[in-house]
């Protein structure tokens, strides 16, 4: 079951999730933040889908970064499950789009939630040395390992939601790039993965 992945959280991580759905749900009659299509399956193809990025990770860190937040996924579902592991890192959402920065900031007032957000494209903002990186649908590979590198810590790990042809994104990205790579079968699509990054380097160096 998908629904697994969220066997050991609480109640009230669970409502703050449902929550969330319904203020997308609620949103994205005024603005594009999901596909209307996916509206009526927003708890497996969004939450759960942000939620194994997540676990990916599912390790303490002093900060998280999210790369293109749009409707705050992962970003917000990482917000809300990093509070019901008492995690306590920092959580920062990046978002180009003032509307979507609108809804992430009402979003993060009506949970309660722990994070801020920079309205800014990421090529533009300060370095944030983040231990965790991540983004789900926001570019292909090569293009993401560009955007993530000025903003790594040492020893970062990046966690990203990957379609069908990972693979192909994953031999472009090694003719620049040197790192080390793992890659978990998505529990919302056995042809998508979780790719977790690590040891980025450009291969030039």
């Amino acid at each position: 079951m998908k629904d697994d992945i969220l066997i050991d959280v609480s109640r009230e991580t669970i409502v703050l999730l449902q929550r969330l759905g319904l203020l997308v749900e609620k949103w994205n009659k005024s603005i594009n933040l999901i596909s209307k299509s996916t509206v009526p399956e927003i708890w497996s193809r969004h939450v759960l889908d942000s939620a194994q990025i997540f676990y990916a990770s599912n390790k303490k860190f002093k900060k998280w970064l999210d790369m293109g937040s749009g409707a705050g996924f992962p970003g917000l579902v990482v917000a809300i499950l990093a509070q019901d592991r008492n995690f306590g890192g920092e959580i920062t959402l990046v978002e180009s789009d003032k509307r979507k920065c609108v809804f992430l900031s009402t979003v993060k007032r009506e949970l309660n939630l722990n994070l801020s957000i920079i309205n800014n494209r990421i090529e533009r903002c300060n370095r944030q040395k983040a231990d965790v990186i991540s983004a789900r649908a926001l570019a292909d590979l090569p293009r993401l390992l560009e955007l993530s590198f000025n903003h790594l810590s040492n020893n970062a790990t990046l966690i990203f939601a990957k379609g069908k042809s990972w693979q192909e994104e994953l031999v472009a990205a090694e003719k620049t790039w040197n790192f080390s790579w793992e890659a978990v079968t998505s529990i919302t699509d056995p042809k998508s993965v979780v790719l977790k990054i690590g040891e980025l380097s450009r291969a030039n160096q």
